[in-house]
């Protein structure tokens, strides 16, 4: 070797060829094939036995990783080539490898590097460095086993500590709920037996009730026998009573019978009398009819006014009344009954409506009827008039109040005059002439019910 600091091997620090290799810790072997693969690529071509040749051209991390088996079987069988190898790992060694050599190993040296250079320069002693190294080996892995177990243990007792910790608050935990439900279940029972004391009442009054229940039928039955014996007894007054009330129809009958008579022949001679007086005053017959005079002068169409509304009485039991006497003659404030009845349909369709249940109501009862609307412009489309219907509208300037209070004015004193108006200021007016006024809902009503 050119370095002259290292000492020299010799074939005598060669193993016996009659002992066999030792066994190897697998750390000190690891050590060998590291420090074997890292000079291969150091040595000739021609120094490197035939199987380590392509390993030495491996990278230096997959040398030792792919040729480790190849590499410790020519350091185990081939001593030449171990000589050689070590020679070229001792100069990498430096110091620690010449103690080898020399036999004097520092204490703090590494024994798995000890133990591997002791293996490959092999002075004498140096499979007891290897048995050495291998025992410091076991001795850090049974130590770092030894440590690992204290840790588990010092981990698992500190889980045990949490654990019983935790077991601890869960107790706690499950006392007081257990105090709690202790309590809730104190309660149910206090509420069981109040309400089982309740029940007892329950069925005790339940008990004087249904015996009450059957007096009280008993009662209800014996008042029912009672009631019907009244019943029957009182059917046979109203029998009685009906036997009298027979006969006394029979006496009113013919009483009415005469007085019918009597007034037969009082009509017959009013009727002689007014017959004569008509022909003393020479009048004949005539279809016109005083609201006639008032219509002639709105003939010509209808104007624009504004109404006001108040309201009389809404009875249609009333307005029968009215229209039964003779000759009545019925006068209508048109929009002031359809706004009040139907007012959601346009003015046309209100006026279609109102005049064709007038024409009903005229059919039924042969009374004359006006129906009076306020109008600001010709009104075009208008349903034809049914018979005894006269359709009127007020003129420019005037409003219908004043059309109507034209109307009763123009009617002879003693004629029933029948004015259907919500209108207050209308109602007062046609009063003071001697009219009958009535509100909206009253012919409202009226229609409906025809």
């Amino acid at each position: 070797m050119s370095d002259s600091s290292v000492p020299e091997v010799s074939e005598t620090t060669l193993p016996e060829p009659t002992l066999p290799e030792p066994t190897l810790p697998e750390p000190v072997r690891q050590r060998i094939v590291t420090l074997t693969a890292a000079a291969l690529p150091g040595l000739p071509a021609d120094e490197l036995p035939a199987p380590l040749r392509r390993v030495a051209k491996f990278a230096p991390n997959r040398r030792a990783r792919l040729g480790g088996g190849a590499i410790a079987t020519q350091l185990a069988g081939d001593p030449l080539f171990r000589q050689r190898v070590t020679s070229r790992i001792l100069t990498e060694a430096g110091d620690l490898g010449a103690a080898v050599v020399d036999g004097v190993v520092p204490a703090a040296a590494d024994p798995v590097e000890v133990a591997a250079l002791a293996y490959l320069v092999r002075p004498p002693g140096w499979r007891d460095q290897v048995e050495a190294a291998g025992a410091a080996v076991q001795a850090d892995v049974d130590s770092a086993v030894v440590a690992e177990l204290v840790r588990s243990a010092e981990q698992r007792v500190a889980r045990a500590e949490h654990d019983r910790a935790v077991a601890k608050v869960e107790a706690d935990k499950l006392r007081d709920e257990l105090a709690r439900v202790r309590e809730e279940l104190g309660q149910l029972r206090e509420e069981a037996r109040t309400l089982s004391r309740s029940l007892r009442e329950t069925q005790g009054r339940e008990r004087k009730a249904t015996e009450m229940l059957a007096t009280e039928k008993g009662r209800a039955a014996r008042a029912a026998n009672d009631h019907d014996a009244e019943l029957r007894r009182l059917r046979a007054k109203l029998a009685e009573a009906e036997t009298v009330a027979g006969a006394a129809r029979h006496t009113a009958k013919e009483a009415r019978s005469v007085d019918d008579a009597r007034l037969w022949l009082l009509l017959e001679t009013i009727g002689r009398a007014s017959a004569g007086l008509r022909r003393e005053l020479a009048l004949d017959p005539v279809d016109w009819l005083p609201a006639d005079s008032v219509a002639e002068a709105y003939a010509e169409g209808p104007t624009g006014a504004t109404t006001s509304r108040a309201r009389d009485t809404d009875d249609p039991a009333r307005l029968d009344e009215l229209l039964a006497l003779p000759r009545a003659h019925l006068v209508v404030d048109g929009y002031n009954v359809t706004k009040r009845g139907f007012g959601e349909m346009s003015l046309e369709q209100q006026r279609k409506r109102l005049i064709a249940g007038l024409g009903g109501l005229a059919a039924q009862t042969g009374d004359e009827v006006t129906v009076v609307f306020d109008g600001a412009e010709r009104m075009h489309g208008l349903p034809p008039t049914p018979r005894g219907v006269r359709v009127l509208f007020s003129r420019k300037g005037e409003t219908a109040d004043e059309l109507i209070r034209r109307l009763v004015r123009a009617e002879p004193r003693g004629r029933p005059i029948v004015v259907v108006s919500s209108d207050r200021e209308v109602a007062d007016g046609v009063r003071r002439h001697g009219a009958y006024p009535l509100g909206a809902d009253s012919l409202l009503r009226r229609l409906a019910r025809s």
